[in-house]
């Protein structure tokens, strides 16, 4: 990799775990098959996660208490985000969660420009168009882009806000102390799954006992420990690139969603699928052709 060239580990870092996020949805189908509602199923995820990680982070975020304050708002609003985002798929349609998540890039790009001083150039304006347009034409729904009309549409779109936050604070506060960004990722994301869902019942009704986690353990292991590696390649990446940049790779996890839930469940694949896919795929390779330097927001210097 040429020395001048050094965004493009983390590009691939987060597009790998933008894609291994699109296979998310099939542990938490195992895990509700197993008998946890679907309502519980991503907070036992994270639940799992946390407590693996728990032993080695524990220490390494009491050494870094006085860092508290810069970890901590960027790890709460990621959690929020991606609790948010849980949430939203099940209080309304999986079409119009995703395409109100992913105005991401937009917001993004405007906090860039207007946080981080980035300029704007041809190749995130291209990337832009390529991938809402492959977005629009993945997802394609009747009557154009839908407008927030309920509470699950509300919670996918101030997901899509609060990960944008989330990834101009991470970038600000540069490749430092991640594991302990990660730690408290899952830890913000456990806390937030768990009060949205309290919030959904109003109580504790659906909270799984132990013969329903005992039967879901072959799901529950495996993924609280895959978690760990997929969070680092979320939150290490988030450090080092620009958040636009995070925000139109993430755009990988649709593809794989969408790929692997044709094959494994027989969902439609068709013509306008693989155009879509190959827009999404055309914007990130857009997006990364163009060099990116590093730091300069955290110097106070504008962004190339």
């Amino acid at each position: 990799m040429p020395a001048d060239r050094s965004d493009l580990l983390p590009s691939l870092g987060i597009a790998c775990g933008a894609s291994l996020w699109g296979l998310f949805w099939i542990p938490i189908r195992g895990i509700e098959a197993a008998g946890i509602s679907a309502f519980w199923a991503s907070t036992v995820v994270f639940a799992a996660g946390t407590l693996i990680l728990l032993p080695i982070a524990l220490p390494r975020l009491l050494r870094s208490a006085a860092h508290a304050r810069q970890i901590l708002l960027p790890a709460m609003l990621a959690g929020l985000a991606f609790a948010l985002w849980t949430v939203s798929l099940n209080l309304t349609e999986v079409v119009r969660a995703m395409l109100l998540f992913y105005i991401t890039p937009l917001w993004s790009t405007l906090l860039g420009i207007v946080v981080l001083r980035e300029r704007i150039t041809l190749n995130r304006i291209v990337a832009l168009l390529l991938a809402f347009s492959g977005l629009y034409v993945v997802l394609a729904v009747d009557g154009g882009w839908p407008l927030p009309r309920s509470t699950g549409d509300w919670f996918a779109l101030l997901s899509g806000v609060c990960w944008s936050i989330a990834s101009v604070k991470l970038f600000q506060d540069g490749a430092r102390l991640i594991v302990d960004k990660v730690a408290l990722f899952l830890a913000c994301s456990l806390l937030t799954s768990l009060l949205l869902t309290l919030w959904q019942h109003g109580d504790l009704a659906g909270l799984p006992g132990i013969a329903e986690l005992r039967a879901a353990w072959y799901w529950i292991l495996p993924v609280g420990v895959l978690i760990l590696p997929v969070t680092f390649l979320t939150i290490w990446p988030a450090t080092l690139l620009s958040p636009a940049r995070v925000g139109v790779l993430l755009m990988m996890e649709l593809i794989v969603g969408v790929s692997t839930a044709a094959w494994l469940l027989d969902e439609p694949f068709g013509a306008r699928e693989i155009a879509g896919a190959l827009l999404i795929l055309a914007a990130g390779v857009v997006e990364v052709m163009r060099e990116q330097r590093f730091g300069a927001a955290a110097r106070g210097q504008s962004v190339r």
